[in-house]
């Protein structure tokens, strides 16, 4: 059989020339540099010190220099970055990192979010990137189906929960103001306006008091109200305070898992109730909205989908990225008036959904891709299974940790976080006492590199806050975490003056 001869490749077809422009490009070399670097951090894990090791003062002496007259080479820019930063980066990727609110980092989240910056598409209209467009469509859809929310509510991917809070807020003054016969919208928050009122336990999150002042309403707007033992809301508390304010247009705003305890308001309650006297309730789920994706916890949001809106985070426990929040609003219209614009310039269509209708910025990273990779990889199973498993380790290290000597259990709930404090062994000790050897057992265990947990004041007195949401922790951790405290417990009291 005669072979027939090659044909020479014409220079300039384009897909050659793209090659050859590739070859001389720094694009292969400063990208698998990249790949290096990073698998070597997360192999460093879990050996690696938890805490960061490097002072401020060492890294601004590292880091701090004179802008370059002349161009750097890339790889080198890529060796000297690390080098300057060693020592001051938190472990929070890894599975020993048990303080704030903090998630990991799937690879298939990781590896999508490295697209996104490597296609650098301005996710803002749908004509951008269509591709954008669709993939947050689809990520809407999944998330309100996992989160029990009503299919029918709008939503929008934004970077995180404090902007959640404030997108649904300003859909809630929409809302709420338009029956008033006030335009939010073109009259703003003028002296004339109803004045909102903002209802919310003195446990809710300081990321609701700036998303007010963002919003014009001022923190003196918020009205606290106690939270009950449980450290949730009372529906006789709520409605003397709704009756106290049926004046004005009102905003209620309920816990799905505080910050300390994860405690839950009571949903089925509360709602129907804010209703009838016609509130706007949001439900601030940063971590708690996802047990719903749970069949052991989601009890915990019956009748949260009663609700008009509801924030949460995909850097908290879907384990994406940051930034990644999540907001959604049962009434659409309100959404859209709050946050939508038109412009000559801008190319819309009828059978699009353009970001920028729904959330508050324009220029914008494709956000979706790293929550769709992550979902489509977990699966509902998968997103169960990592809630649970995080629940389950929270209580265990809770469990543990409050059986140790001079330790004891403050609060374990039923999701995946609680509440340890250590005492002070020393005879004629006072509740300062247990307050400071609390904060130095705090610290004295991130000094060890071993794990690390974070401080906070409840009802008083000073805790160490058990905080589980990495898909990477596992028994060994806490294992590893338990024995690092239990050391130190042993050392600390074995000296005279209990330091």
């Amino acid at each position: 059989m005669e072979l027939k001869e090659q044909e020479p490749r014409d220079p300039r077809d384009p897909r050659i020339m793209n090659q050859e422009k590739m070859k001389g490009s720094t694009f292969p070399t400063v990208l698998r540099s990249a790949l290096e670097h990073a698998l070597q951090f997360l192999e460093g894990l879990e050996t690696n010190s938890v805490r960061p090791m490097a002072s401020l003062p060492d890294l601004r002496r590292r880091l701090t220099k004179p802008l370059p007259d002349n161009p750097t080479d890339a790889k080198q820019v890529l060796d000297e970055l690390m080098a300057s930063t060693e020592g001051g980066i938190m472990g929070n990727a890894g599975g020993l990192f048990f303080a704030w609110a903090i998630g990991g980092t799937l690879p298939v989240a990781l590896a999508a979010d490295w697209l996104t910056s490597t296609w650098n598409q301005n996710a803002a209209l749908s004509d951008c990137s269509p591709a954008a467009a669709v993939t947050e469509e689809v990520c809407g859809m999944w998330l309100k189906e996992l989160l029990g929310l009503p299919s029918s509510a709008s939503f929008a991917l934004v970077s995180g929960c404090q902007m959640a809070h404030t997108t649904c807020l300003a859909a809630a003054c929409n809302g709420l103001l338009a029956r008033y016969g006030w335009d939010h919208e073109l009259d703003g928050l003028a002296s004339a306006a109803p004045r909102i009122r903002v209802l919310s336990s003195g446990q809710r999150h300081g990321s609701i008091d700036r998303s007010v002042r963002l919003l014009g309403m001022g923190s003196r707007c918020v009205v606290e109200l106690a939270a009950g033992e449980n450290g949730s809301l009372a529906p006789v508390t709520l409605n003397e305070a709704l009756a106290e304010y049926s004046d004005g247009p009102v905003i209620v705003v309920l816990q799905a898992g505080d910050l300390n305890i994860g405690a839950y308001d009571p949903f089925s309650e509360l709602i129907p109730l804010a209703h009838l006297w016609g509130a706007w309730v949001h439900i601030d789920g940063a971590f708690g909205l996802w047990a719903a994706a749970s069949p052991t916890h989601r009890h915990l949001l019956a009748g949260a989908e009663q609700a008009d809106s509801w924030a949460t985070d995909g850097h908290k426990w879907l384990n994406v990225p940051y930034d990644s929040g999540y907001a959604f609003a049962a009434h659409s219209e309100a959404h859209r008036n709050s946050m939508s614009y038109r412009a000559s310039y801008l190319t819309h269509h009828a059978d699009a959904r353009d970001q920028i209708d729904w959330n508050p910025e324009w220029s914008r990273r494709g956000r979706g891709f790293a929550t769709y990779a992550a979902l489509h990889h977990l699966g509902k199973t998968g997103v169960a299974d990592l809630i649970q498993r995080c629940c389950s380790h929270a209580q265990s290290l809770l469990v543990q940790i409050g059986a140790l000597p001079g330790a004891e259990l403050v609060w374990k709930s039923s999701v995946n976080r609680g509440l340890v404090r250590f005492l002070d062994r020393r005879a004629d000790t006072t509740l300062a006492d247990h307050n400071r050897w609390t904060d130095t057992l705090i610290s004295a265990v991130a000094e060890t590199g071993e794990a690390f947990f974070s401080g906070t004041t409840w009802r008083g007195q000073r805790c160490m806050r058990v905080s589980v949401l990495n898909w990477q922790t596992d028994e060994d951790d806490v294992s590893r975490a338990v024995a690092a405290i239990g050391r130190i417990l042993e050392q600390g009291h074995a000296m005279p003056d209990g330091t």
